[in-house]
């Protein structure tokens, strides 16, 4: 299929090698603009699922958070600062981007920005007006607030997150709707959180009724064994024990797509030297995820494929090697059909082997190379001609 791409490319002029025209072009592009491009293509992806892409009928949205670089320019340090405990001069600023993804399709539906030295929570309550009702929120511990539940509630969006470190798991306590699954009742804070506004505060109710389960995992390679869960999901008939505990292994995937922005995309590190530009490049980024995924579903929906087995990698070499014969047959729409074809058949026929239970260790195996840490300025930084002999 590659040669054959290769093999229909006509032969073009060559482009220029000057950037100019593209970074006066790409300069004049609004933010706003950029972001409902972004919407456009999330809300394409989020109207091709079918019903038993839905869990139980509804609709899963993921949320979690990440950082990303950026050259170390005093206007990017004035909007992004990087930790007090960083030198000056020795770190780059750092943006914290909290996405909300789609669990059945994988779009990147919103995405917050917020400093580094915020919490990920802080940034988040950015993104809970774009839920809609009947959406079920999944996260981890780190969003498990009584002000967030209280407000998912409000809009008629229900959770399921990880219960928080900081808050007791007593099943004695409760009505019991069955084996390690209870209804507790939270009481509202007594003091208002700092953050909270005094209206905001007196609009949470006085007590909620959530439920938490228990279940353990048994499949070698977790971290953790047993998992306690928080959910405004109260009915024990319609939404048993084994679908929470299967749906919350969903949130995994979260990590896979940041992985496919920010290392196959390249967002982990952003290039861009001024705020007002980063923030376009970000709203790129998002533009060029949610299109290599309209193009997963569209392999999947044709060749009956499931979404989740076709590779977000393959695709994006299989769309690297098409993508200038698809271009240079612009003017020939029924030949660039027929090549658009082949590209959707060799994405489709790439698919992931299923691996259930497979452990996936944060760890590299790749060692660094055995260099000096910046610890002054470029400039002012004087290294050692020897590691074990310093200079005198």
């Amino acid at each position: 299929m590659i040669a054959w791409a290769q093999f229909e490319r006509p032969k073009a002029p060559s482009p220029a090698v000057e950037t100019g025209a593209y970074c006066q072009a790409r300069a004049r592009l609004e933010v706003a603009t950029l972001e409902k491009i972004g919407t456009h293509l999330a809300e394409r992806l989020e109207g091709n699922l079918r019903e038993e892409d839905l869990w139980l009928g509804r609709p899963v949205k993921i949320v979690d958070g990440t950082t990303a670089s950026m050259p170390d320019t005093p206007a990017n340090q004035a909007a992004w600062p990087q930790p007090r405990s960083q030198k000056p001069g020795c770190g780059f600023p750092l943006v914290k981007l909290v996405g909300l993804f789609s669990q059945a399709s994988g779009a990147l539906l919103h995405l917050a920005e917020g400093a580094r030295h915020q919490g990920e929570l802080l940034v988040a309550r950015q993104l809970w007006p774009c839920l809609k009702p009947l959406d079920v929120l999944l996260a981890d511990r780190a969003f498990c607030a009584y002000q967030d539940l209280a407000d998912l509630r409000r809009q008629g969006a229900d959770a399921v997150m990880r219960l928080h470190q900081a808050r007791p798991a007593d099943f004695r306590r409760g009505r019991r709707l069955g084996p390690n699954d209870r209804l507790v009742t939270w009481r509202k804070p007594a003091q208002r959180p700092r953050g909270c506004t005094p209206e905001a505060f007196a609009a949470w109710p006085e007590t909620l009724v959530l439920r938490m389960v228990r279940y353990r995992i048994e499949t070698p390679g977790f971290r953790s064994e047993e998992v306690i869960l928080i959910t405004t999901l109260l009915e024990a008939e319609r939404y048993p024990l084994q679908a929470l505990a299967e749906l919350y292994l969903e949130r995994w995937g979260v990590e896979l797509h940041f992985r496919e922005i920010k290392v196959l995309l390249g967002m982990d590190v952003l290039r861009c030297l001024t705020p007002a530009m980063v923030r376009k490049e970000i709203a790129l980024h998002r533009i060029a995820y949610n299109l290599v995924r309209l193009l997963m579903q569209r392999a999947s929906m044709i060749h009956r494929v499931r979404l989740r087995r076709i590779s977000f990698k393959g695709t994006l070499d299989s769309l690297h090697h098409f993508a200038d014969a698809l271009h240079a047959l612009a003017g020939k729409p029924r030949r660039q059909s027929q090549l658009l074809d082949q590209l959707l058949e060799a994405i489709a026929h790439d698919v992931l082997p299923e691996r259930p239970g497979r452990a996936e260790p944060r760890a590299r195996k790749r060692r660094a190379k055995n260099y000096h840490l910046l610890t002054k300025p470029r400039r002012q930084m004087r290294v050692p001609s020897h590691r074990n002999r310093p200079r005198k």
